[in-house]
């Protein structure tokens, strides 16, 4: 008899995507395995409020998470940087796909970053984005936006913004990429934590859908990703400032870079470390104690966190 399992996901355009090709990987690595896919309803998908001002952490995953822990579903599919730093007792991560382009992009009537005139609107939902766009064209009027990636395109389309900065990632998945005007320099624009990454979580005590992901996981992405939660779960957990990390893997070594702002982009705090894999934790936080002995503990005291697409 047919194995079966049930994928959970938010059901946004983006999501239903991104658990399709986690589906389609499943059943491609476990022939036979039946795979349905159960839409959630989340509160970060319900609420209008802006992301800075909606309070708790995995506004976008708290209701697949109970799912998980009601046994409603097996597996929950997320963008890895929508997810808590800590995860819920008794829930694990079962795998991470391999990364696909962590930056950022702008979107616009074909301006670049740097031809767009002052005073140019540009909007994102994220504080991080925020925060690095003023840092970087102060000039600019930084417009906070809800929705999803094509709801925000079409505020561009229809000219109620000159802007928005989106995740590469997305609009790769969403195979949008022609609406890219520019990819923003990581050098100025590092990305959220987990950016690019895909997460299936899953049930720590349900050995069998764990071990039916386990061979969706890359090793490198995985690394990269345990330097970077360590670094925000060291600094803060779910606390609200503008904080990004990169780990970058090269064979058995790993440089993580790591920033904090505060959230009108005039302070950053910025740094690297780096070392073996084995040690990506340790690397994570060693970083974070060090941008916090230099003061990154003023930034983190209740000044906006989320991230979305």
């Amino acid at each position: 008899m047919a194995q079966k399992i049930v994928i959970g996901t938010r059901g946004s355009k983006l999501a239903v995507v991104q658990t399709e090709t986690v589906a389609a990987r499943l059943r491609a690595v476990n022939p036979g395995l039946v795979v349905n896919i159960s839409r959630i309803v989340t509160r970060g998908d319900r609420t209008r409020t802006p992301l800075a001002q909606t309070a708790g952490e995995g506004i976008f995953v708290k209701e697949l998470e109970e799912a998980l822990l009601d046994g409603q579903i097996d597996l929950a599919v997320h963008s890895l940087k929508d997810m808590p730093s800590q995860l819920p007792e008794g829930l694990c991560l079962a795998a991470v796909m391999e990364r696909v382009n962590p930056g950022d992009v702008l979107v616009t009537k074909g301006q670049k970053l740097a031809q767009l005139p002052s005073g140019a609107s540009v909007g994102t939902g994220s504080l991080r984005r925020a925060a690095e766009l003023t840092a970087y064209r102060p000039d600019l009027k930084v417009v906070s936006i809800r929705g999803n990636v094509d709801t925000r395109l079409n505020k561009v389309t229809r000219g109620e913004l000159d802007g928005v900065i989106l995740a590469a990632a997305g609009l790769k998945r969403l195979g949008w990429e022609d609406r890219i005007t520019e990819y923003l320099p990581i050098e100025h624009f590092l990305p959220a934590v987990g950016q690019g990454v895909l997460a299936i979580e899953g049930r720590s005590d349900e050995k069998g859908c764990t071990r039916i992901a386990a061979p969706l996981n890359h090793l490198p992405t995985w690394h990269s990703i345990t330097a970077e939660r360590a670094f925000l779960r060291t600094l803060a957990g779910g606390c609200q400032a503008p904080i990004a990390a990169l780990g970058t893997v090269t064979g058995d070594s790993i440089r993580l870079e790591g920033m904090v702002m505060d959230v009108k982009g005039n302070k950053v705090l910025r740094g690297s470390e780096s070392g073996t894999v084995l040690h990506a934790e340790e690397i994570g936080i060693k970083l974070a104690k060090r941008l916090l002995a230099d003061g990154a503990d003023k930034f983190l005291s209740g000044q906006g966190k989320n991230e979305n697409w």
